[in-house]
C-alpha cells in the first residue's frame, strides 16, 4: 500500500477509534437529514417512462396530439365487459342498460355518450327510444320472442356484431359476452392513457374506480375496464409486492445473520446499519428528485446484499484480531487497515458496474444505475466507518457494564467443518491449477455461446400482475394478502373472444407539406404490395388495409356528390386520389360534416399526417416493426414508423442494447480500475487479471442460465449482467486482497488456506444471507421481479463458488508468473518480526507517521 493512501486509511482508523462518539453522532444526524428526503420520494409506474426520448415514441405522441380537434375537450372511454350464458337475453340486456343509465346519472363521471348492443336492440324494438330510460322501457315491454327477432334483424350490422363475442349465434339470438362503451369528457390537455403517469395515476383512474362501484350495484358479471384501471394496477402491484417481499426478506436475512453473528448485540448493530444505508439511499432519491419506479424494487435487496457482506466481514475480521490477543482499539485498527482498502476496491468496482447503466437510453434504467451506485457508496461509508465505530463503542461499554456476549468466535476457524469445505479450492489449486482454469474457461465460453440465444421482451404485461396469482400468495393473511387484479384477465378475455380485438395496427407518422400536389398520391402508393404481416384490403388484394388522408378523402367523395366532382376535376389519373389543388380539397372538407375525419389525419398546419395499417394479431412484434420501417422507407416524405407495437419493440431493442453496452463498459471500467488500484496499492497491476477470472465466469454462467431458464432480457433483467459484475466483484476482491495480505507473511498454500478459512467463511455467510434475501423476490406478484430475484441470487452463488474454488488456482498461477518462491513468504521480515503498528500523532493524514511496536 502506498504511503499516501495508507495515511488516509490510518486517519480513518483514528477517527473510528479515537473519535467514536463524534462519528456516531455525525452519522445519526445525517440519517435525520436523509430521512427528511424520504417524504419527497415520488413514484413512477407503467411503460411510458421507458419510452421517453425514443424517436418512435415521440412520433407516437405527436400523432396523438396533432390528430384531434384543437381546443376541444379530451375524451376517455371505459369498457363494460359483460359475460353471461346469453348476454342477449331480456334480463342481461336490461342489466347492461341499467349499468349505463346509472353511470350516466353520476355527474362526477362526466359521461358524454354510451354505446352497447343492448341499446341497438332497444332501438330496433322501438325506433323512437333515444334515451337510456326509454330504451329500458322498450326492452321491459318486449317479449323474449320480440327480442330474438330484433337481434336477428341486427345480425348483419357490423356495429352490432363487433360488440359481441365470436360465439354469437344469430339463429339462437345468443352470445356469451358483449362490450359496452362509456365515453367521458375531460378537461383539455389531460393524458388519458394512464401509462407512465406520475404516481401510476391517470385522469381516468378515479372515474373508472367509481364506475366499478356503480356497476357492482347492478349485479351480474360486468367488468369495468380501461386505461385508468390499468394504471391503478401498475401502481398497486408495486406496493403489494413490497408488502410481501420485504417482511419475508427481513425474516430470512435476520435468520442468517443470527448464524453469521451469533451475538445479539452484533446482530442489532448490523441490522441497524442496514436500515441506515437504506434510509440514506432513498432519502437521497427524494432530495435529488429521482422517482421510484418498478425496477427500483430491487434496490433495497441490493443494498442488503452488499451491506450484509460488508457487515459480516467487518465483524468477522475484528473477531479474528481479537482472537489473536489484540485489545479493542488495536483489533479495530488492524481490521480497518485491511478491510477499508478491500471495501474501497469493492465499492469502486461495484459503482462502476452500476454506473455503466448510464449509457442506456432508457430513463428508468439510468435512474436505477444512479440509485444503486449512490446506495453502494453510502453502504461503504456506513459499514466502513459507522458500524466499526458502533462496535468499538459497544465493546468498551461491555468492559464496564454486564452486557451479555453470546459468541465472539469468527466464522471459518481452522479445523471447523466450514473451513474444511472451503479449503477444497485450495486443494485443487495445489494439485491441478492449470486444469481448473482451462476447464472453467471452457465452461464459461460454452455458456457464453449458448447465451447468444437469450430473448428480449417488453410489454405492458411485464408491469402487471399475472392473471392467476399463486395459491400460496392468495392464502396470505392481511395485511400481506395481495389485492384483486383483473387487467391481464380482461386483456386475455378480449383477445380470445372478440374479433374486433383480433387485428392490431401500426402507424407511419409523415411530415412535410401536405398541400404539395403529389402528397396524396405518395400516401396512396405507400399501401401497395404490403409486407406479409400487413392485412390486405378486401377489395384490393395488392394493397394494405390502411386508413390515411387519401382514403379519408376518397371515402367522403362517395358520400358527397359535390365533393366527388371537385375531386374528379383535380384527379389527373382518375384513380380517385386528387393530385392538384389540394388546398381547396382540404378547405372543402374542413367546412363540411367530415371536418372531424380530416382532423384525425391532417394536422392543423397541414404539415403532417399519419397512415394507420392493420396488421395480423399473431404476427411477431419484431417482424411487424421491421415491416413498418420498410414501408416507411419507401416514402419520399420524412416519416417515422410508430404505434404501440413499434414503440414497444424499440424499447425492447434498447433493453438488449443497454444490457450489452453496460456489460462492456462495466467489464472495461472494472478492469481499468483494478489495474490502477492494484498498481497503486500493491505495486502489482497483474493481480487485476486474477481478480477478473471469477467475474468473467459468473457473467457467462448467468447469461447461459437466462436462456436455460427461459428468462428474457426485459425492463428488470436488463441490468443483470452489469449487476453480476457489481456484486460478484465483492467476493473476488475480498479473497485477492486477503491473499496478498497473508502472502506477505506466509508461504503460498498457507496464505491461501488462511484466506479461504477467514475471508471465505465470511463470504459463505454473506452468500447464504444475500442469495436467499434477494431470492425472496420470487414471492413478488410481478413474475418478472421474481425472475430478477432468481438471476440475482444465482449471480451471487456463481460469484461465491468461482471465488472460492476457481480463484485460488488463478492466484497460484499468478504467484508463479511473478516469480515468487511458493515455500517462502514474500516479505521475510514481516514473517519474522512482530507486527508493527503505526500510530499517527497528528490528525492530518499527510503528517509523517511514527512506528511503535
Amino acid at each position: 500500500m502506498t504511503v499516501r493512501f495508507e495515511r488516509y486509511v490510518r486517519a480513518t482508523e483514528r477517527l473510528i477509534v479515537d473519535r467514536t462518539r463524534l462519528v456516531i453522532v455525525a452519522f445519526l444526524l445525517a440519517t435525520v437529514v436523509f430521512g427528511i428526503g424520504l417524504g419527497n420520494v415520488s413514484t413512477e409506474s407503467g411503460t411510458q417512462q421507458f419510452a421517453e426520448d425514443i424517436p418512435e415514441a415521440e412520433a407516437f405522441e405527436a400523432v396523438n396530439e396533432e390528430f384531434n380537434p384543437r381546443f376541444a375537450e379530451d375524451t376517455g372511454s371505459t369498457q363494460l365487459i359483460h359475460e353471461a350464458p346469453n348476454v342477449l337475453s331480456k334480463t342481461e340486456l336490461l342489466r347492461m342498460l341499467e349499468a349505463q343509465y346509472r353511470l350516466s346519472e353520476e355527474e362526477e363521471l362526466r359521461v358524454s355518450e354510451t354505446t352497447s348492443a343492448a341499446r341497438l336492440v332497444a332501438r330496433e324494438l322501438d325506433p323512437d327510444a333515444e334515451s337510456l330510460e326509454a330504451q329500458i322501457d322498450a326492452v321491459e315491454a318486449a317479449t323474449p320472442r320480440e327480442i330474438d327477432r330484433a337481434v336477428r334483424a341486427l345480425a348483419d350490422e357490423p356495429r352490432f356484431t363487433n360488440t359481441l363475442s365470436t360465439d354469437f349465434n344469430r339463429e339462437a339470438a345468443s352470445a356469451s359476452a358483449t362490450i359496452g362503451v362509456v365515453r367521458h369528457t375531460l378537461p383539455s390537455g389531460l393524458d388519458t392513457s394512464g401509462a407512465g403517469q406520475q404516481g401510476g395515476s391517470s385522469p381516468l383512474t378515479p372515474i373508472q374506480l367509481q364506475s366499478e362501484r356503480v356497476v357492482e350495484s347492478v349485479g351480474g358479471d360486468i367488468t369495468v375496464f380501461g386505461s385508468g384501471i390499468i394504471s391503478e394496477e401498475f401502481g398497486q402491484v408495486i406496493g403489494d409486492s413490497l408488502v410481501i417481499v420485504t417482511p419475508a426478506a427481513v425474516v430470512l436475512i435476520v435468520a442468517f445473520l443470527v448464524f453469521a453473528y451469533r451475538d445479539l448485540v452484533d446482530l442489532i448493530l448490523g441490522t441497524f446499519s442496514l436500515a441506515v444505508a437504506v434510509v440514506w439511499t432513498f432519502g437521497f432519491l427524494g432530495l435529488v428528485g429521482i422517482p421510484f419506479n418498478q425496477i427500483m424494487i430491487a434496490v433495497p435487496p441490493l443494498l442488503l446484499a452488499v451491506g450484509i457482506d460488508f457487515g459480516i466481514h467487518a465483524i468477522n475480521r475484528y473477531r479474528e484480531d481479537r482472537a489473536d490477543g489484540h485489545d479493542i482499539d488495536e483489533a479495530m485498527r488492524l481490521a480497518g487497515r485491511q478491510l477499508l482498502v478491500a471495501f474501497f476496491i469493492v465499492t469502486g468496482t461495484t459503482v462502476i458496474g452500476f454506473l455503466s447503466n448510464l449509457v442506456s437510453k432508457l430513463p428508468p434504467i439510468r435512474d436505477f444505475g444512479i440509485a444503486a451506485a449512490g446506495g453502494i457508496a453510502f453502504t461503504f461509508l456506513v459499514f466502513g466507518v459507522f458500524l466499526p465505530a458502533q462496535k468499538v463503542w459497544v465493546d468498551r461499554l461491555r468492559q464496564r457494564y454486564p452486557i451479555p456476549t453470546f459468541s465472539e468466535k469468527p466464522i471459518g476457524t481452522e479445523g471447523s467443518g466450514v473451513a474444511r469445505a472451503l479449503e477444497g479450492g485450495v486443494g485443487l489449486a495445489r494439485r491441478v491449477p492449470v486444469l481448473v482454469l482451462v476447464l472453467t474457461l471452457l465452461l464459461s465460453a460454452g455458456a457464453g455461446v449458448y447465451a447468444t440465444g437469450v430473448d428480449t421482451s417488453f410489454s405492458d404485461e411485464d408491469f402487471l400482475p399475472p392473471e392467476d396469482i399463486p395459491d400460496a400468495l392468495e392464502a396470505l393473511p392481511e395485511p400481506f394478502a395481495p389485492g384483486e387484479y383483473g387487467v391481464v384477465a380482461s386483456i386475455n378475455f378480449l383477445e380470445d373472444n372478440f374479433e374486433s380485438s383480433s387485428d392490431d395496427t401500426t402507424t407511419v407518422y409523415v411530415t412535410g407539406r401536405m398541400e404539395r400536389d403529389t402528397a396524396l398520391e405518395e400516401l396512396h402508393r405507400a399501401t401497395r404490395d404490403p409486407p406479409a404481416t400487413f392485412v390486405t384490403a378486401a377489395d384490393e388484394p395488392r394493397r394494405a388495409s390502411a386508413t390515411s388522408l387519401a382514403t379519408v378523402i376518397r371515402d367522403y367523395a362517395r358520400e358527397d356528390p359535390e365533393f366527388a366532382a371537385l375531386v374528379a376535376r383535380n384527379d389527373r389519373n382518375a384513380n380517385g386520389i386528387p393530385d392538384d389543388n389540394l388546398e381547396r380539397i382540404y378547405d372543402y372538407m374542413a367546412s363540411s360534416p367530415a371536418e372531424s375525419r380530416l382532423d384525425d389525419y391532417l394536422a392543423p398546419d397541414r404539415r403532417s399526417t399519419r397512415i394507420v395499417y392493420t396488421v395480423e394479431a399473431d404476427a411477431d412484434q419484431a417482424v411487424v416493426t421491421a415491416d413498418t420501417r420498410a414501408v416507411t422507407d419507401r416514402l419520399r416524405f420524412a416519416a417515422t414508423a410508430t404505434g404501440s407495437i413499434v414503440v414497444f419493440q424499440a424499447v425492447s431493442d434498447l433493453i438488449f442494447e443497454s444490457a450489452i453496452q453496460s456489460l462492456a463498459i462495466a467489464l472495461a471500467g472494472t478492469a481499468v480500475f483494478l489495474l490502477l488500484v492494484y498498481r497503486v496499492l500493491e505495486g502489482r497491476a497483474s493481480l487485476a487479471f486474477a481478480n477478473l477470472v471469477p467475474i468473467v465466469v459468473a457473467v457467462a454462467l448467468i447469461a447461459g442460465s437466462m436462456r436455460l431458464l427461459g428468462i428474457a432480457f426485459n425492463a428488470f433483467t436488463a441490468t443483470i449482467l452489469a449487476l453480476t459484475i457489481g456484486l460478484g466483484i465483492d467476493y473476488s476482491v475480498h479473497v485477492v486482497h486477503r491473499f496478498v495480505d497473508e502472502r506477505r507473511a506466509h508461504d503460498l498454500y498457507t496464505a491461501l488456506g488462511r484466506t479461504v478459512r477467514g475471508t471465505g467463511g465470511a463470504l459463505a455467510g454473506s452468500m447464504l444471507t444475500t442469495a436467499f434475501g434477494i431470492g425472496v423476490l420470487v414471492l413478488a406478484i410481478l413474475s418478472v421481479l421474481g425472475q430478477f430475484g432468481i438471476l440475482t441470487g444465482l449471480s451471487i452463488v456463481y460469484s461465491f463458488l468461482a471465488s472460492i474454488f476457481v480463484l485460488p488456482s488463478a492466484l497460484v498461477l499468478w504467484d508463479r508468473a511473478v516469480g515468487h518462491d511458493p515455500d517462502a513468504p514474500i516479505d521475510e521480515r514481516a514473517a519474522a518480526e512482530p507486527e508493527v503498528v503505526r500510530v499517527d500523532r497528528d490528525d492530518d493524514p499527510l503528517a509523517p507517521d511514527r512506528e511503535e511496536l
